[in-house]
């Protein structure tokens, strides 16, 4: 899954000019040497939005404050004894900071995505190229909706184009309609007979590259159609058939993969660990939710994910992995809170609390954007909605498919220590598929599957409703101590975009408040 380091370069390059190549663009008639769409590579632009997904290009924004300050705190991979930074462990309403993720997405994600796909649209060089923009556009406006609800969809991104600043917020149902079909077909008309994209990051050194692109486009239509379980079955079942018959991810070859390179240039660092250490790199700990699941059924990934570190020497030895309990503040007038009168608290502190590993959080490590494992167990999933939908497979077998590969991904980390079969095998021992208990486990493991992928984790947990997370209700919370359904708005909007953000919040059950439920969560 590596990439050319020149398309890095590059990009860097490319982010600088995409703000100003309206501008540009639009005085191409008077200097002629000016950058316009006509004299660079609109492959560049898929390499920008590929980085830009994960949050590799929103420099000191939402991979701290809005994935982890929030996000990852509310699904529990993670808790704090911060209100003020990780103020999603206790579920306090810091508006600007959960509205960083929406913010840096249009800027970062959305603009040079929209940029591509009408720079390439109805060029036959570029036919591949504009599929590719358009599964990309898709994956990056569900990560958003998801979040938020309602948002700017059909309008967004065409200020340049179209003259439109203040752009209307589309419903989810309308704008989850619009990912499905331009997914599906994006997917089916990909050809190898077109032209092979040489800035894609995921894989443009396969020697499939067009075959990877449709199991990538086929595994996303599934994950997409599997989110309307609780509110549309009957479209879910429909384009979960078409993306399985369509042929998902086979192995973890497949895994849609961002590389990043151990540089100063920020733009190609992963920013969980750029921001998580530049901002607090001392509160955050892998949430006892997590590390006693983990220990519970003897999981081999613990040793890989966890150590206890004080700063000089580091411990990765499962037993001694030690989570921190959500919702807990060091000191303060109500002991009740305060977790250093608990009776577990541990001698050294904080640090006697486990934390995320180097292996998975360094500014050289990969993230996963799409997953064999993660296709697997929402396959897993479709068997026990809809028998025989997944045709020789039982749901049994998809099921055992993801654990092994959900464990087998982390040697895309290149960790220490590694995973042996037989330690592989002796955990599915101990998670054994049971019928009775059948989406319990595959969403359990899903959320297992996606530690580093929180936003797709807490989607996913919307969804499904496991595993059972026990909420906190630290005083002061707004969310009468229940687990938040969204992320609320920009406060920007309320001055940019009021109008239509007024339209967007009348639609909300409740208002534009953690509480509210997005379409497909009701």
């Amino acid at each position: 899954m590596k990439f050319n380091t020149i398309y890095l370069i590059a990009v860097a390059f490319m982010i600088i000019v995409t703000a100003s190549c309206k501008k540009d663009l639009a005085n191409a008639n008077v200097n002629p040497d000016q950058i316009t769409s006509a004299k660079y590579d609109p492959n560049l632009l898929l390499t920008t939005a590929q980085l830009a997904y994960p949050g590799a290009t929103n420099v000191g924004g939402s991979a701290w404050a809005t994935k982890w300050g929030a996000v990852g705190c509310f699904i529990q991979h993670v808790a704090s004894t911060s209100s003020a930074f990780y103020y999603g462990d206790k579920y306090i309403n810091n508006i600007g900071a959960m509205g960083e993720m929406f913010q840096d997405s249009y800027t970062s994600d959305v603009q040079p995505v929209i940029e591509l796909y009408q720079l390439t649209a109805n060029k036959p060089q570029y036919r591949n190229l504009h599929q590719m923009a358009r599964i990309m556009k898709a994956l990056i406006f569900e990560q958003i909706t998801d979040l938020y609800g309602d948002i700017p969809y059909f309008q967004a991104g065409l200020g340049y184009y179209d003259r439109i600043y203040t752009p209307v917020y589309d419903s989810q149902q309308t704008i989850y309609n619009d990912l499905l079909k331009e997914v599906s077909q994006a997917t089916d008309s990909l050809t190898e007979d077109g032209d092979k994209p040489t800035g894609d990051i995921f894989y443009s050194l396969s020697s499939d590259q067009i075959g990877e692109w449709k199991k990538f486009g086929n595994s996303l239509l599934l994950r997409m159609a599997m989110r309307l379980t609780k509110i549309d079955i009957a479209t879910a079942q429909t384009y979960a058939t078409k993306a399985i018959t369509g042929t998902t991810m086979q192995s973890n070859n497949d895994n849609a993969i961002v590389e990043h390179i151990e540089s100063g240039n920020a733009l190609t660092s992963n920013q969980d660990a750029v921001q998580i250490f530049g901002n607090d790199s001392l509160d955050l700990r892998l949430s006892d939710t997590l590390v006693n699941n983990m220990k519970k059924y003897n999981d081999p990934r613990l040793a890989v994910v966890a150590w206890l570190y004080d700063g000089v020497t580091a411990d990765s030895t499962s037993a001694n992995q030690i989570g921190l309990p959500p919702g807990y503040i060091i000191g303060g007038n109500n002991p009740k809170v305060d977790i250093t009168k608990r009776s577990d608290y541990p001698a050294n502190g904080l640090a006697g609390y486990s934390r995320l590993s180097d292996n998975i959080l360094n500014i050289g490590a990969p993230s996963l954007v799409v997953t064999y494992a993660e296709t697997e167990f929402l396959r897993a999933e479709a068997a026990v909605r809809w028998p025989g939908i997944t045709g020789d497979l039982t749901a049994a077998a998809h099921y055992k498919n993801g654990v092994t590969a959900a464990i087998n991904q982390l040697s895309t980390y290149g960790t220490f220590p590694s995973i042996t079969d037989g330690a592989i095998a002796a955990y599915y021992a101990n998670v054994k598929y049971n019928a009775a208990d059948a989406l319990e486990q595959i969403n359990t493991q899903y959320w297992l599957c996606t530690l580093m992928d929180e936003y797709e984790c807490y989607a996913n947990f919307r969804r499904s409703g496991y595993p059972a997370l026990t909420p906190t209700n630290y005083p002061g919370n707004v969310t009468s101590g229940t687990i938040p359904r969204r992320l609320t708005y920009p406060p920007s909007q309320k001055t940019s975009n009021l109008a239509n953000y007024n339209t967007a919040v009348a639609r909300l059950t409740g208002g534009d408040k953690m509480t509210s439920r997005v379409w497909w969560d009701k």
